[in-house]
């Protein structure tokens, strides 16, 4: 083989070594880091609109940590009669705390949350999902939390489907990414 060959064949295979070790490298990273999600639903306005596009990290969840009060998370849609496959909500309680709605306010453990990034208030649902039974008080149970979108009157959220299992949940928001005038963390209201 001329020396000029093998330099060629050589500098081939350096390159498809490296797409290889950026492909394997992005999948590692997406599946067990971070990931891009675009919001899908006015649910979270004002904190974070429609069309957004956000990262959030997966790697406390993969480790087993606990989500925290104020997390907004990104899940599986647990209604299966929605057209959005993914929603992104905020952490109002986790499991064994009680979840009351008094007077349009959100009440845990007795104690109302100072919610001042919300719209509107946070009355009961009149409708339901399917198989979704939610009277209050009520206790949230093991391994699940009970999430809310910050746009409260027009948000379907565990008040419609009931708390989401951690086995749905995919990843706790991040930061925003686009768009450019709106880029920066994520606001996360301790609660």
């Amino acid at each position: 083989m001329v020396p000029t060959q093998h330099s060629a064949l050589r500098g081939a295979f350096e390159w498809i070594a490296v797409i290889a070790i950026a492909l394997v490298a992005t999948f590692l990273i997406r599946t067990f880091v971070v990931e891009p999600f675009v919001v899908p639903t006015g649910s979270m306005e004002d904190t974070i609109e429609i069309g957004d596009q956000i990262l959030a990290q997966k790697v406390s969840l993969e480790l087993g940590q606990p989500v925290k009060q104020g997390d907004i998370v990104v899940f599986h849609n647990p209604d299966g009669t929605s057209e959005h496959d993914v929603l992104v909500k905020r952490v109002i309680a986790t499991a064994g705390q009680t979840v009351d709605l008094r007077d349009g306010k959100v009440v845990v453990d007795g104690q109302a949350l100072d919610e001042d990034y919300t719209a509107g208030m946070s009355w009961p649902l009149s409708v339901q999902a399917p198989g979704a039974q939610v009277s209050y008080p009520y206790t949230v149970p093991d391994d699940c939390v009970w999430v809310m979108g910050d746009n409260r009157e027009n948000s379907a959220d565990s008040r419609y489907f009931g708390p989401v299992d951690r086995s749905d949940l995919m990843a706790v928001a991040l930061v925003r990414y686009w768009p450019l005038n709106r880029i920066g963390a994520i606001d996360k209201k301790p609660l």
